[in-house]
């Protein structure tokens, strides 16, 4: 599923830590980093490739039929060795209009693709790579990428925090409670500069304690 340029912005309004709020779930684990951490936000329709070991044709097959805006999301099927991904397909990624790549294992030529304007996400860095074989990999199926589900036409959302994934026809509430958070940070920022404590009674929930109030409550429903 595409993404129009007005929705896209939208997104980079805001930053996945934000929209994590409002969402039950496709949080991806905290060792997936963008290569980049200079302002390397990432949005768009996930088009998902799945390999093991050290064939990834599949990755060049995703890349070169996915949809322009798409981010290669790779399931690499706990592969924590072999690198899918280094300059020259971040570069073929970049030359095909791709939003990203996000890989459930390592990437490598990091020093390279610093230099890309190209968003890599990948839970490591090696000096190892994966060959290019044909005889095994898919694309465009459910996939696990570091802990998060994926399905094709996700949303999936990064920047230098990490990555969440939404459902391209759920995502429309967790999106507006975001804009809505970012705007009252604005204020809640410069009270908080000016030594204004929270606006929630903290002194209140720390003195109760939640499970003093659970077993209260608990009284009542025997």
């Amino acid at each position: 599923m595409n993404m129009d340029e007005a929705l896209i912005k939208r997104f980079l309004a805001v930053d996945p830590a934000t929209v994590g709020h409002y969402i039950g779930g496709g949080y991806m684990k905290p060792e997936m980093k963008p290569i980049r951490r200079d302002d390397d936000r990432m949005i768009g329709p996930a088009y998902t490739v799945r390999i093991s070991g050290r064939d990834s044709c599949a990755l060049y097959y995703g890349i070169k039929h996915a949809p322009k805006g798409s981010v290669i999301v790779v399931d690499r099927c706990g592969d924590n060795t072999f690198a899918c991904c280094g300059e020259m397909v971040a570069t073929y990624a970049q030359s095909r209009g791709m939003a990203g790549i996000v890989i459930d294992g390592p990437a490598t030529d990091s020093r390279a693709i610093e230099k890309l304007d190209m968003p890599v996400f990948c839970t490591g860095i090696s000096a190892v790579t994966t060959m290019i074989y044909g005889a095994t990999g898919e694309v465009q199926i459910p996939v696990v990428c570091a802990g998060a589900h994926v399905n094709p036409g996700d949303y999936v959302f990064g920047d230098a925090d990490g990555v969440v994934v939404l459902p391209p026809d759920g995502y429309e509430d967790a999106l507006k409670k975001a804009e809505e958070s970012v705007a009252r940070e604005l204020t809640l920022r410069e009270h908080f500069r000016s030594g204004g404590d929270p606006l929630w009674n903290v002194d209140q929930l720390f003195t109760v304690g939640l499970t003093d109030t659970i077993a209260e409550l608990r009284k009542f429903n025997k």
